[in-house]
This record gives structure tokens, sequence and C-alpha cells, in this order.
């Protein structure tokens, strides 16, 4: 896909409409006596963080990019990634059918997209009824096409490891360049400081969390000469610094938006 500013209006079916519905029924843990059942009332739709797991077309079966998710919000909104791009919507729902209404995805620009392309094409070919069985939801298409998601919590904020993989405005967001990648990270430790490296300098500063926003102190930084992307980088994470910034978290992923307006992505360090 090529490297576009914006968003991206897209009309949805009511196919992703089902991956929100579902989503609910397992925050509210309501289930048959099997342990399984299908979307219940708008009230079970919100607060639940559904990873895709696969996605299978025509009897052929793709594995999902760690980043593809769908979840739903408490007041009809839903947000989700397909792989490499996000994704948000209005929600609705009728029984065990969801709808998304006026979704706009971002148009980042990325290696590999055969599965975003499959799930895309997955979602948006009608109704989608779902099933709970614990933690497991499957989304099947009228020609029997099938989404699999598992429900899965948000990482903490604190004592994670944030590693920072793009940086943008919230309407079009840059991966790192290779040089970089890898290399810049943030920790947010419970005694209120926050430490890590911005490409090519360690920095640590205060960091005051609040529900919704952290403020951050003056960054304290080695002196390492940078240049060319590292230097780059790092120019767009001291932004961060010195005032307040929101946050917002999305089970594995981390977004931190600075006070004009720069937007910083980061996902969990999976390593043990």
């Amino acid at each position: 896909m090529s490297r576009h500013s914006g968003m991206q209006k897209q009309r949805l079916t009511p196919t992703v409409m089902a991956l929100a519905a579902a989503g609910v029924l397992t925050a509210c843990g309501t289930e048959t006596g099997s342990g399984s059942g299908s979307v219940g009332s708008e009230p079970r739709l919100t607060g639940v963080h559904w990873s895709v797991e696969s996605v299978t077309v025509n009897g052929k079966k793709q594995q999902a990019p760690a980043d593809a998710y769908v979840k739903i919000g408490d007041k009809g909104k839903a947000e989700g990634n397909y792989g490499c791009n996000g994704f948000s919507a209005d929600v609705s729902m009728d029984g065990d059918s969801v709808d998304f209404a006026n979704a706009i995805s971002t148009k980042r620009a990325c290696d590999k997209l055969d599965f975003e392309d499959v799930f895309k094409g997955a979602i948006g070919k009608g109704e989608l009824k779902a099933a709970v069985d614990g933690d497991k939801l499957t989304l099947t298409t009228d020609k029997g096409d099938r989404v699999a998601l598992t429900s899965e919590p948000d990482a903490p904020l604190t004592g994670t490891k944030w590693n920072v993989n793009a940086i943008g405005d919230g309407k079009a967001m840059a991966s790192l360049p290779k040089e970089v990648a890898g290399k810049a990270h943030l920790t947010f430790d419970k005694d209120g400081t926050v430490r890590g490296k911005l490409g090519c300098n360690n920095v640590s500063a205060k960091a005051d969390v609040q529900d919704g926003t952290i403020t951050l102190g003056a960054p304290r930084s080695t002196r390492m000469m940078c240049q060319g992307a590292e230097a780059e980088t790092e120019k767009k994470l001291l932004k961060l610094f010195d005032g307040k910034v929101s946050y917002r978290l999305s089970h594995g992923g981390l977004s931190l938006t600075a006070a004009d307006g720069t937007v910083v992505s980061a996902n969990a360090d999976q390593k043990k």
C-alpha cells in the first residue's frame, strides 16, 4: 500500500459489527451451560480486546499478525487494527449481528498487506454471526468464511517496556526508519519516573500518571552525538517531555499524544 496522509473513509458491513458485539459478551461473562453462546444485549459489547488469531476464506486459513485486533468502547464506538492499518467506526447491534458504520482507517505504508486484504475482505462480505466459547470468539459469514479471535487484557502502563514503532500526527503514522527500529523504547516505573532510549541517547524524567494523561518532566539524557535518522527520531520523541501528554492503552499497544499533536505509537515488549 502506498504512503498517504489523512484518513480513508470506508463503509464496513455488518461483518465488522459482529466483531464488536461479541467482544462485549465476554466482558460480562454471560455464557450458556456449555460455556458457549452468541452475542447478547448491547451493554455486553464494551471493554473487551479481541486479538485476531486467524482468518479462513474459501477454506484457506491465514494466521494474523500480532497487531490485528478489535475493541468496542462503551458509547457505540469501535476501534481495531487490520494487521497494519488501524480503523475506528460507529457500532450498532441487532441480536447476534453487528454493524460498523462511518468507519475510517489509516493509510500506513506496510511491507506486507496479504493478511490485511484478506481480513478486510472477510469482514466486508455481509452479516457475521458471532459465537463465544470461553475466551474464544468465532465470526462466521453466510458463506462459511471465519474470523477467529481471543480476548486478552491490556498490558499495564507501568512496568512494561514499550518499544516505539511509529511516529506521526494521528492521521498519518510513519514506521521508524530501519536505522532506529528496535532501539527506541520507554518504561514508566511505579516510582513516578520514565526511563528509556530515544534511538541514540538514553533518557529519564519524572512522570506523573493520571487517568488518561501523563505529565512528563524535563528530560535528562546522555550526550552522544547523533546523526541522520537517529537524530531526527530523537527530536520527535523529545516533544513528549516537559509537558502533559495523553495516553491510550490497547492490549499490547500504547499511544502517546503530545501537546503539539505529535503521536508516538509503541508495542509492549514480549520478551520475558
